[in-house]
Protein backbone atom coordinates (compact mmCIF):
# COMPACT_ATOMS: atom_id res chain seq x y z
CA UNK A 1 0.00 0.00 0.00
CA UNK A 2 1.24 3.54 -0.82
CA UNK A 3 2.09 5.68 1.97
CA UNK A 4 2.11 9.51 1.51
CA UNK A 5 3.86 11.64 4.03
CA UNK A 6 2.25 14.35 4.42
CA UNK A 7 3.40 17.78 7.07
CA UNK A 8 0.71 19.13 8.72
CA UNK A 9 1.56 23.27 9.72
CA UNK A 10 -1.72 24.45 11.76
CA UNK A 11 -0.19 27.77 12.24
CA UNK A 12 -2.04 30.45 13.94
CA UNK A 13 -5.83 30.98 14.77
CA UNK A 14 -8.32 29.36 13.46
CA UNK A 15 -5.20 27.21 11.41
CA UNK A 16 -5.46 25.02 14.57
CA UNK A 17 -8.96 24.07 14.34
CA UNK A 18 -8.80 23.55 10.02
CA UNK A 19 -5.80 21.35 10.07
CA UNK A 20 -6.87 19.16 12.41
CA UNK A 21 -10.24 18.53 11.10
CA UNK A 22 -8.08 18.45 7.59
CA UNK A 23 -6.20 15.67 8.60
CA UNK A 24 -9.45 13.83 10.00
CA UNK A 25 -10.79 13.94 6.86
CA UNK A 26 -8.10 12.78 4.43
CA UNK A 27 -7.64 9.70 6.86
CA UNK A 28 -11.69 9.45 6.08
CA UNK A 29 -10.65 9.33 2.54
CA UNK A 30 -7.84 6.98 2.35
CA UNK A 31 -10.12 4.34 5.04
CA UNK A 32 -13.02 5.07 2.14
CA UNK A 33 -10.31 4.35 -1.01
CA UNK A 34 -8.51 2.11 0.43
CA UNK A 35 -4.83 1.34 -1.55
CA UNK A 36 -3.09 4.39 0.06
CA UNK A 37 -2.79 5.60 3.32
CA UNK A 38 -1.08 8.63 5.19
CA UNK A 39 1.89 9.29 7.79
CA UNK A 40 1.08 12.62 8.67
CA UNK A 41 4.03 14.55 10.81
CA UNK A 42 2.43 17.93 12.93
CA UNK A 43 5.08 20.91 12.70
CA UNK A 44 4.22 23.16 15.78
CA UNK A 45 5.44 26.07 14.17
CA UNK A 46 3.73 29.90 14.13
CA UNK A 47 3.13 32.64 16.29
CA UNK A 48 3.62 30.51 19.83
CA UNK A 49 6.94 29.11 18.58
CA UNK A 50 8.08 32.36 18.24
CA UNK A 51 7.38 33.67 21.61
CA UNK A 52 9.18 30.75 22.85
CA UNK A 53 11.91 30.48 20.21
CA UNK A 54 12.24 34.47 18.77
CA UNK A 55 11.42 32.96 14.99
CA UNK A 56 8.43 31.58 13.45
CA UNK A 57 10.11 28.33 12.47
CA UNK A 58 13.41 26.92 12.84
CA UNK A 59 16.20 27.67 10.76
CA UNK A 60 16.79 24.45 9.08
CA UNK A 61 12.93 23.76 9.44
CA UNK A 62 13.05 23.41 5.08
CA UNK A 63 14.82 20.57 5.56
CA UNK A 64 12.21 18.59 7.67
CA UNK A 65 9.99 19.49 5.38
CA UNK A 66 12.36 18.76 2.23
CA UNK A 67 11.08 14.83 2.67
CA UNK A 68 7.97 14.79 2.47
CA UNK A 69 4.85 14.33 -0.31
CA UNK A 70 3.27 17.43 0.39
CA UNK A 71 2.00 20.54 3.46
CA UNK A 72 -1.50 20.99 4.70
CA UNK A 73 -0.85 24.33 6.08
CA UNK A 74 -3.76 26.17 8.62
CA UNK A 75 -2.31 30.15 8.54
CA UNK A 76 -0.16 32.58 9.45
CA UNK A 77 -1.23 35.92 11.45
CA UNK A 78 -1.31 36.77 15.16
CA UNK A 79 -2.51 39.95 16.44
CA UNK A 80 0.75 39.94 18.74
CA UNK A 81 3.37 40.13 16.45
CA UNK A 82 3.22 41.78 13.36
CA UNK A 83 2.02 40.35 10.09
CA UNK A 84 5.17 40.92 7.79
CA UNK A 85 6.92 39.02 10.73
CA UNK A 86 4.35 35.77 10.82
CA UNK A 87 3.96 36.03 7.04
CA UNK A 88 7.82 36.42 5.69
CA UNK A 89 9.15 34.35 8.85
CA UNK A 90 6.53 30.92 7.99
CA UNK A 91 4.14 31.00 4.90
CA UNK A 92 6.80 32.85 2.83
CA UNK A 93 9.59 31.47 3.92
CA UNK A 94 8.39 28.10 2.95
CA UNK A 95 6.75 29.19 -0.24
CA UNK A 96 9.77 30.87 -1.60
CA UNK A 97 12.46 28.05 -0.59
CA UNK A 98 10.90 25.52 -2.22
CA UNK A 99 9.97 27.85 -5.27
CA UNK A 100 6.00 27.41 -5.27
CA UNK A 101 5.94 30.05 -7.92
CA UNK A 102 2.11 28.73 -9.15
CA UNK A 103 -0.23 29.96 -6.62
CA UNK A 104 -3.68 28.67 -7.98
CA UNK A 105 -7.03 29.07 -6.59
CA UNK A 106 -10.51 27.87 -7.88
CA UNK A 107 -13.25 29.36 -7.18
CA UNK A 108 -17.37 28.29 -8.03
CA UNK A 109 -20.17 28.15 -6.36
CA UNK A 110 -20.43 24.90 -4.04
CA UNK A 111 -24.48 23.31 -3.92
CA UNK A 112 -26.61 24.91 -1.18
CA UNK A 113 -24.49 28.13 -1.00
CA UNK A 114 -26.15 31.53 -1.32
CA UNK A 115 -23.65 33.88 -3.27
CA UNK A 116 -24.09 37.52 -3.23
CA UNK A 117 -24.18 37.84 -7.25
CA UNK A 118 -27.97 37.34 -7.31
CA UNK A 119 -28.00 37.78 -11.06
CA UNK A 120 -25.36 34.84 -11.39
CA UNK A 121 -26.05 31.41 -12.34
CA UNK A 122 -24.07 28.61 -10.10
CA UNK A 123 -22.64 27.98 -13.74
CA UNK A 124 -21.25 31.21 -14.46
CA UNK A 125 -18.55 31.36 -11.94
CA UNK A 126 -16.61 28.77 -12.13
CA UNK A 127 -12.91 30.04 -12.31
CA UNK A 128 -9.37 29.23 -11.72
CA UNK A 129 -7.10 32.13 -10.60
CA UNK A 130 -3.23 31.45 -11.31
CA UNK A 131 -0.84 33.89 -9.17
CA UNK A 132 2.33 34.52 -9.90
CA UNK A 133 3.91 33.32 -6.31
CA UNK A 134 7.84 33.74 -6.24
CA UNK A 135 8.12 37.55 -7.38
CA UNK A 136 6.15 40.97 -7.99
CA UNK A 137 5.19 43.03 -5.45
CA UNK A 138 6.35 40.22 -3.05
CA UNK A 139 9.66 39.65 -3.62
CA UNK A 140 10.98 41.79 -0.26
CA UNK A 141 13.37 43.89 -2.55
CA UNK A 142 13.43 47.42 -0.40
CA UNK A 143 14.08 48.95 2.26
CA UNK A 144 13.90 51.75 5.11
CA UNK A 145 15.99 54.90 5.90
CA UNK A 146 16.44 57.73 7.87
CA UNK A 147 13.34 55.92 10.38
CA UNK A 148 12.20 58.42 12.51
CA UNK A 149 13.24 61.51 11.08
CA UNK A 150 11.12 63.84 8.78
CA UNK A 151 13.08 62.43 5.78
CA UNK A 152 12.11 59.01 6.23
CA UNK A 153 12.09 57.14 3.13
CA UNK A 154 10.96 53.84 2.58
CA UNK A 155 10.78 51.62 -0.47
CA UNK A 156 9.02 48.50 -1.74
CA UNK A 157 10.10 47.26 -5.32
CA UNK A 158 8.01 45.01 -7.75
CA UNK A 159 10.67 42.58 -9.09
CA UNK A 160 9.33 40.45 -12.03
CA UNK A 161 11.96 38.36 -14.21
CA UNK A 162 11.45 36.87 -17.94
CA UNK A 163 12.04 33.79 -16.46
CA UNK A 164 9.51 34.10 -13.41
CA UNK A 165 6.53 35.77 -15.61
CA UNK A 166 7.53 33.51 -18.31
CA UNK A 167 7.10 30.05 -16.08
CA UNK A 168 3.62 31.90 -14.52
CA UNK A 169 2.28 32.30 -17.93
CA UNK A 170 3.27 29.27 -19.24
CA UNK A 171 1.76 27.07 -16.45
CA UNK A 172 -1.48 29.34 -16.86
CA UNK A 173 -2.29 28.90 -20.48
CA UNK A 174 -1.67 25.48 -20.09
CA UNK A 175 -4.11 25.26 -17.30
CA UNK A 176 -6.63 27.45 -19.75
CA UNK A 177 -5.68 24.20 -22.42
CA UNK A 178 -6.94 21.84 -20.23
CA UNK A 179 -9.89 23.41 -19.00
CA UNK A 180 -13.25 22.88 -21.32
CA UNK A 181 -13.47 26.37 -22.30
CA UNK A 182 -9.67 26.86 -23.06
CA UNK A 183 -10.29 30.64 -21.68
CA UNK A 184 -7.51 33.15 -20.48
CA UNK A 185 -7.63 36.26 -18.91
CA UNK A 186 -4.21 37.94 -18.71
CA UNK A 187 -4.53 41.01 -15.72
CA UNK A 188 -2.39 44.00 -16.08
CA UNK A 189 -1.45 47.60 -15.20
CA UNK A 190 0.96 48.46 -18.14
CA UNK A 191 -0.74 51.77 -18.80
CA UNK A 192 0.97 53.08 -15.42
CA UNK A 193 2.90 50.67 -14.77
CA UNK A 194 5.13 51.07 -17.65
CA UNK A 195 8.12 48.63 -17.29
CA UNK A 196 7.57 45.32 -15.30
CA UNK A 197 3.65 45.60 -16.87
CA UNK A 198 4.63 46.13 -19.89
CA UNK A 199 7.38 42.96 -19.97
CA UNK A 200 4.60 40.98 -18.56
CA UNK A 201 2.03 41.83 -21.47
CA UNK A 202 5.09 41.13 -24.25
CA UNK A 203 5.71 37.77 -22.26
CA UNK A 204 1.99 36.73 -22.64
CA UNK A 205 1.93 37.51 -26.19
CA UNK A 206 4.92 35.53 -26.53
CA UNK A 207 3.92 32.67 -24.86
CA UNK A 208 0.15 32.87 -26.42
CA UNK A 209 1.93 31.84 -29.66
CA UNK A 210 2.46 28.34 -28.25
CA UNK A 211 -0.58 27.45 -27.19
CA UNK A 212 -2.94 28.73 -30.50
CA UNK A 213 -5.71 26.62 -29.22
CA UNK A 214 -6.45 28.89 -26.31
CA UNK A 215 -8.60 31.83 -26.42
CA UNK A 216 -7.39 34.65 -24.14
CA UNK A 217 -7.70 38.54 -23.79
CA UNK A 218 -6.49 41.14 -21.03
CA UNK A 219 -7.51 43.19 -18.56
CA UNK A 220 -6.45 45.83 -16.44
CA UNK A 221 -6.21 44.94 -12.73
CA UNK A 222 -9.25 47.47 -11.76
CA UNK A 223 -11.45 46.46 -14.82
CA UNK A 224 -11.06 42.92 -13.85
CA UNK A 225 -12.92 43.49 -10.47
CA UNK A 226 -15.84 45.06 -12.48
CA UNK A 227 -15.79 42.50 -14.60
CA UNK A 228 -16.01 39.40 -11.91
CA UNK A 229 -19.18 41.06 -10.35
CA UNK A 230 -20.94 42.24 -13.15
CA UNK A 231 -19.80 40.11 -16.48
CA UNK A 232 -18.94 37.11 -14.69
CA UNK A 233 -19.56 33.81 -16.92
CA UNK A 234 -17.01 35.85 -19.08
CA UNK A 235 -14.24 34.67 -16.88
CA UNK A 236 -12.95 31.08 -17.10
CA UNK A 237 -8.64 30.77 -16.41
CA UNK A 238 -7.20 33.65 -15.00
CA UNK A 239 -3.50 34.69 -14.63
CA UNK A 240 -2.60 37.72 -12.74
CA UNK A 241 0.88 39.24 -10.89
CA UNK A 242 1.04 38.44 -7.08
CA UNK A 243 -0.63 41.49 -5.39
CA UNK A 244 -3.05 41.65 -8.19
CA UNK A 245 -4.34 37.88 -7.95
CA UNK A 246 -4.03 37.99 -3.97
CA UNK A 247 -6.61 40.63 -4.06
CA UNK A 248 -8.55 39.32 -6.98
CA UNK A 249 -9.13 36.07 -5.31
CA UNK A 250 -10.78 37.79 -2.48
CA UNK A 251 -12.87 39.33 -4.09
CA UNK A 252 -13.20 36.21 -6.17
CA UNK A 253 -14.34 33.91 -2.81
CA UNK A 254 -16.55 36.56 -1.37
CA UNK A 255 -18.58 36.70 -4.27
CA UNK A 256 -18.63 32.68 -4.52
CA UNK A 257 -20.45 32.97 -0.74
CA UNK A 258 -17.81 33.41 1.61
CA UNK A 259 -13.49 33.24 2.31
CA UNK A 260 -14.19 30.36 4.52
CA UNK A 261 -14.65 27.69 1.49
CA UNK A 262 -11.70 29.13 -0.77
CA UNK A 263 -8.92 26.62 -1.35
CA UNK A 264 -5.41 27.45 -2.54
CA UNK A 265 -2.13 25.41 -3.99
CA UNK A 266 0.94 26.70 -3.69
CA UNK A 267 2.82 24.32 -6.40
CA UNK A 268 5.98 23.42 -7.44
CA UNK A 269 5.03 22.29 -11.39
CA UNK A 270 8.27 20.46 -11.59
CA UNK A 271 8.12 18.59 -8.36
CA UNK A 272 11.35 19.05 -6.86
CA UNK A 273 9.58 20.33 -3.51
CA UNK A 274 6.70 19.51 -1.79
CA UNK A 275 3.81 22.02 -2.59
CA UNK A 276 1.84 23.14 0.24
CA UNK A 277 -2.33 23.19 0.14
CA UNK A 278 -3.80 25.43 2.60
CA UNK A 279 -7.68 27.95 3.32
CA UNK A 280 -7.34 31.41 2.40
CA UNK A 281 -9.39 32.65 5.05
CA UNK A 282 -6.34 34.08 7.25
CA UNK A 283 -5.92 33.18 11.35
CA UNK A 284 -9.19 34.69 12.30
CA UNK A 285 -8.62 35.22 15.64
CA UNK A 286 -11.55 36.55 16.76
CA UNK A 287 -13.35 33.16 16.45
CA UNK A 288 -10.39 31.82 17.95
CA UNK A 289 -11.18 28.42 19.70
CA UNK A 290 -15.03 29.09 19.66
CA UNK A 291 -15.62 26.10 17.20
CA UNK A 292 -17.13 28.15 14.05
CA UNK A 293 -14.97 28.15 11.79
CA UNK A 294 -15.35 26.78 8.04
CA UNK A 295 -13.46 24.07 7.38
CA UNK A 296 -14.70 23.48 3.73
CA UNK A 297 -11.66 25.70 2.65
CA UNK A 298 -8.99 23.29 4.30
CA UNK A 299 -10.95 20.14 3.17
CA UNK A 300 -11.22 22.05 -0.78
CA UNK A 301 -7.28 21.99 0.19
CA UNK A 302 -6.90 18.74 0.13
CA UNK A 303 -8.71 17.98 -2.66
CA UNK A 304 -6.15 19.90 -4.31
CA UNK A 305 -3.52 18.06 -1.99
CA UNK A 306 -5.09 14.52 -3.25
CA UNK A 307 -4.87 15.82 -7.16
CA UNK A 308 -1.36 16.75 -7.04
CA UNK A 309 0.05 12.85 -5.09
CA UNK A 310 -2.00 11.54 -8.08
CA UNK A 311 -5.14 10.20 -6.06
CA UNK A 312 -7.85 11.77 -8.49
CA UNK A 313 -10.37 9.38 -8.00
CA UNK A 314 -9.84 9.93 -3.81
CA UNK A 315 -10.31 13.51 -4.95
CA UNK A 316 -13.20 13.35 -6.73
CA UNK A 317 -15.05 11.12 -3.98
CA UNK A 318 -13.86 14.11 -1.31
CA UNK A 319 -15.47 16.97 -3.79
CA UNK A 320 -18.55 14.63 -3.44
CA UNK A 321 -18.82 14.47 -0.05
CA UNK A 322 -18.09 17.99 0.26
CA UNK A 323 -20.85 19.30 -1.84
CA UNK A 324 -23.00 16.86 -0.65
CA UNK A 325 -22.41 18.45 2.64
CA UNK A 326 -22.59 22.24 1.15
CA UNK A 327 -26.12 21.58 -0.24
CA UNK A 328 -27.23 21.00 3.77
CA UNK A 329 -28.16 24.58 4.97
CA UNK A 330 -28.41 22.36 8.63
CA UNK A 331 -24.59 22.12 7.78
CA UNK A 332 -23.63 25.88 6.92
CA UNK A 333 -21.10 27.35 9.73
CA UNK A 334 -21.82 31.32 10.66
CA UNK A 335 -19.97 32.61 7.91
CA UNK A 336 -22.54 31.05 5.89
CA UNK A 337 -25.40 32.48 7.50
CA UNK A 338 -25.74 29.16 9.68
CA UNK A 339 -24.99 27.37 13.03
CA UNK A 340 -23.32 24.48 12.52
CA UNK A 341 -19.54 24.39 14.22
CA UNK A 342 -16.24 23.23 12.59
CA UNK A 343 -17.28 19.35 14.38
CA UNK A 344 -20.22 19.47 12.44
CA UNK A 345 -18.83 20.28 9.16
CA UNK A 346 -15.95 17.83 9.49
CA UNK A 347 -18.16 14.39 11.05
CA UNK A 348 -20.84 15.29 8.00
CA UNK A 349 -18.14 14.68 5.58
CA UNK A 350 -16.43 12.11 6.99
CA UNK A 351 -19.75 10.00 7.21
CA UNK A 352 -20.85 10.84 3.36
CA UNK A 353 -16.81 9.79 2.68
CA UNK A 354 -17.93 6.51 4.78
CA UNK A 355 -21.27 5.71 3.36
CA UNK A 356 -19.75 6.30 -0.48
CA UNK A 357 -17.65 3.52 0.62
CA UNK A 358 -20.30 0.57 1.44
Amino acid sequence: MKTYRIATIPGDGIGKEVVPAGRQVLQAVADACGGFGFAFTDFGWGGDWYRAHGEMMPADGLDALRGQDAILFGSAGDPHIPDHVTLWGLRLKICQGFDQYANVRPTRILPGIDAPLKRCAPADLDWVIVRENSEGEYAGVGGRAHQGHPIEVATDLSMMTRAGVTRIMRYAFALAQRRPRKLLTVVTKSNAQRHAMVMWDEIAVQVAAEFPDVRWDKELVDAMTARMVNRPASIDTVVATNLHADILSDLAAALAGSLGIAPTGNIDPERRYPSMFEPIHGSAFDIMGQGLANPVGTFWSCVMLLEHIGEPQAAQRLMQAIETVTADAALHTRDLGGCATTADVTQAVCRQLAAAAR
